[in-house]
């Protein structure tokens, strides 16, 4: 398969989320298939709610400023599917990804063929065995996985980590994971295991007792990375300089690569797994954490375009993360605020609107390209009693709503986009392509 027919071939399989199939039965079969390229290699795994994939990003930038060779697996992708996979941090090339796709393919099809599967992977497991065989491959020191969703039953839990963290667990995906906080943190703690070395980020109280359960059923002593932290300066542009206090040293004076005060806690949860990962025999000298928050990057994450206006791309997309927007708003955006928003239907759009729409100027709704995705009508409304009709407009697509943002935004103001990687994702290459808008310029404000 070249790359188009690898991709056409994954997306038959089903949307991402709506088709997938919670259960780590197929990931094991297929990576058995393929000769387990999940056990040339170490692993690092992080579950959690909110920031385990900034988690993620900050653990690899920490690991490569250490001189080692990473693996990192993120999800979902903002404009290509290769973005998921990045060895030593570079994404893998279309050409490799077709490859790797094909012998995937080959492997589920005789599996299915033969009667050992009763169906085809899901896409998720797809390119989790993707990754994993192009990390094998790559020669890797070490993958650090993001869990797709949950942790008991997701495929990245069939790698077998030794390294874990838990990020920050809130409500999110009730539909998969359960009605109540500790129901969701179960799901997450399970990939706790006996042997492993753990690390959890502060929970709410009803989170921590399951994780701290889990814990003590698996006799693990978890790293609590709820560790002294001061912030001693900060960045017109919401960067923090912060100091970390753990239980091995002190990292002073570093500014955070990513935005927003709630990377602090993101930060601290690296560094516990970087400490976890030195205590296991790699050298990850105290320099090369400090470097590595500096340097890490995540695209589509309080990452900030400058221009006139200048452009915010935020993939909130529960109240949790709209809370953690909203607190950077409030705190380093002092001109008028368009907001663009379009996000999935499933998810808890009034909790995700409502910290966001007290700080805002202009309102544009509209309709990310995705099967699940809310309808702009159907946003509007929600938003009907919230917010000034007259501040509010439609748009049909992400590139209308990039239009319309611009004729309702002043050169000193923002336009914050938010709600989904999905919409961030089109609205990214609408800008990157440029022919639709010839009279906009932006440069990523790293």
């Amino acid at each position: 398969m070249d790359f188009s027919v690898a991709l056409n071939y994954l997306f038959s399989l089903g949307h991402e989320t709506l088709a997938m199939k919670l259960g780590l039965s197929n990931t094991e079969l297929l990576l058995a298939a393929l000769d387990n390229p999940q056990q040339n290699y170490p692993a690092a795994q992080i579950a959690g709610t909110n920031g385990k994939g900034s988690t993620a990003v900050m653990l690899d930038s920490i690991c490569r400023a250490a001189g080692l060779r990473t693996g990192l697996y993120t999800s979902p992708h903002l404009r290509s599917i290769t973005e998921r996979i990045k060895i030593d941090g570079q994404q893998i090339s279309e050409t490799t990804f077709a490859r790797l796709a094909t012998t995937v393919r080959s492997s589920a099809t005789e599996l299915l063929d033969s009667g050992s599967m009763a169906a085809l992977p899901t896409f998720f497991e797809h390119v989790t065995a993707i990754s994993l065989l192009a990390f094998a491959e790559g020669g890797v020191d070490l993958a650090i996985l993001e869990t797709g969703l949950g942790g008991r039953l997701d495929a990245t839990t069939v790698a077998g980590a030794t390294t874990v963290g838990i990020t920050p667990i809130a409500l999110d995906h009730q539909e998969y994971l359960g009605d109540s906080l500790a129901e969701i943190a179960a799901e997450k703690a399970a990939i706790i295991r006996p042997g492993v070395s753990a690390v959890v980020a502060p929970q709410p109280p009803e989170a921590y007792a399951v994780v701290l359960q889990r814990c003590r059923q698996c006799d693990v002593i978890p790293a609590l990375a709820d560790y002294e932290t001061a912030v001693s300066a900060v960045n017109d542009d919401g960067r923090l300089q912060v100091t970390v206090q753990t239980n091995q040293a002190r990292y002073e004076g570093m500014t955070l690569g990513l935005r927003g005060r709630h990377q602090i806690v993101n930060a601290a949860t690296a560094i516990g797994l970087a400490e976890s990962l030195s205590d296991r025999g790699f050298q990850i000298p105290k320099r090369a954490i400090i470097t590595g928050l500096e340097n890490a990057r995540h695209a589509g994450r309080l990452e900030l375009f400058a221009g006139h206006p200048s452009l915010l791309f935020d993939g909130a997309h529960n109240p949790a993360g709209a809370e953690a927007l909203a607190d950077y708003l409030d705190e380093f955006v002092t001109g008028p605020v368009t907001l663009i928003f379009g996000a999935m239907r499933d998810k808890d759009l009034k909790s995700i609107l409502a910290p966001l729409l007290p700080r805002i100027d202009q309102l544009v709704l509209t309709q990310p390209d995705n099967p699940r995705a809310a309808n702009s009508t159907e946003l509007r409304g929600l938003v009907s009693g919230l917010f000034d009709p007259n501040a509010t407009s439609m748009a049909p697509s992400a590139a209308a709503a990039l239009h319309r943002a611009l004729e309702l935004t002043p050169a000193e103001g923002m336009i914050c986009v938010t709600g989904s990687l999905y919409l961030i994702g089109e609205l990214q290459a609408v800008i990157s392509d440029g022919r639709e808008l010839p009279f906009a310029k932006w440069h990523s404000a790293h």
